[in-house]
């Protein structure tokens, strides 16, 4: 026989509102809610933990402002806003980029007599990027020459002497090469003792940065008679016109480094050399 009068109203649990039962959820700025007693609906625009409330604006840009709590809908559910976690401040790197101890919040050394020279404003930019947080601390400033033709002119400017040394990184110091001929020479001169030229193999302090990290299996291998730099724009499909689109590529590039394992050995080392080459036992001007 069939239940003329259908199934048990009284049946389960009939005090659970229909929409549900609320739940506590945080006011995180950009949720849109309803106030149920109000049917003012609006995304949150800011929570007020002193006074315990929250704002809402609407689609028109009126704002109105709610205690927190109950009686709000959050996609139709019922819910008790309640102020958003405290985000945690991220914890102070342990380590610099070049893989040094990280000293937080220490001031820069008043800078010392000596200095660091290298080649270009790429290198200038990749070795303050790896290396800056500890070279403000030993007080050492790096220079760029334009080239490294007139190194010895720049020298005999600088006058390095005892407690006033240098430090001079070269592109594509190898035997035979103009560098290696040009820092024999300086390393014979009077202020040989005084100055450390070392170099890395690379053509151009590009290729010092590692070549996956721009998803290349290597760096591409470039003609002499074609300028390095262009050379490789070009090969990569990159804009290569002016000096303009060479400039927006190594900024592409050094976008890429973040910390010392994205360059090659070979330039870690010697970066490494001359910090400590002008470093040891100067006094700061």
């Amino acid at each position: 026989m069939s239940d003329r009068y259908g199934s048990d109203v009284l049946a389960g649990d009939w005090r659970v509102p229909k929409r549900g039962r609320a739940v506590e959820h945080p006011a995180d700025p950009g949720l849109v809610v309803e106030e149920v007693t109000t049917d003012w609906c609006g995304e949150i625009v800011a929570v007020d933990r002193d006074l315990h409330t929250v704002t809402l604006e609407d689609r028109r840009g009126k704002r109105r402002t709610f205690p927190l709590g109950a009686g709000f809908l959050l996609e139709g559910r019922p819910v008790i806003l309640t102020a958003p976690v405290r985000q945690k401040a991220p914890a102070a790197p342990t380590r610099t980029a070049s893989g040094s101890v990280a000293v937080p919040n220490a001031p820069a050394r008043v800078a010392r007599a000596s200095r660091i020279f290298v080649e270009g404003r790429h290198d200038a930019e990749l070795v303050e990027k790896v290396w800056g947080d500890d070279l403000r601390i030993e007080g050492v400033v790096v220079e760029y020459l334009g080239g490294v033709d007139d190194l010895a002119d720049h020298l005999r400017d600088f006058r390095p002497g005892p407690g006033r040394r240098v430090g001079v990184l070269v592109d594509h110091l190898v035997a035979g090469s103009k560098e290696s001929r040009i820092a024999q020479g300086i390393a014979r001169s009077a202020v040989g003792p005084h100055v450390l030229i070392v170099g890395h193999p690379f053509v151009d302090i590009w290729q010092a940065v590692r070549p996956d990290r721009l998803g290349l299996a290597a760096w591409p291998t470039i003609p002499r008679s074609i300028e390095w730099k262009k050379g490789v724009c070009q090969h990569l499909g990159w804009p290569h016109r002016d000096q303009a689109d060479i400039a927006r590529a190594w900024q592409h590039i050094l976008g890429r480094v973040r910390s010392f394992a994205d360059l090659e050995p070979a330039l870690l080392g010697r970066v490494e050399e001359l910090i400590d080459f002008v470093t040891a036992d100067g006094p700061t001007g």
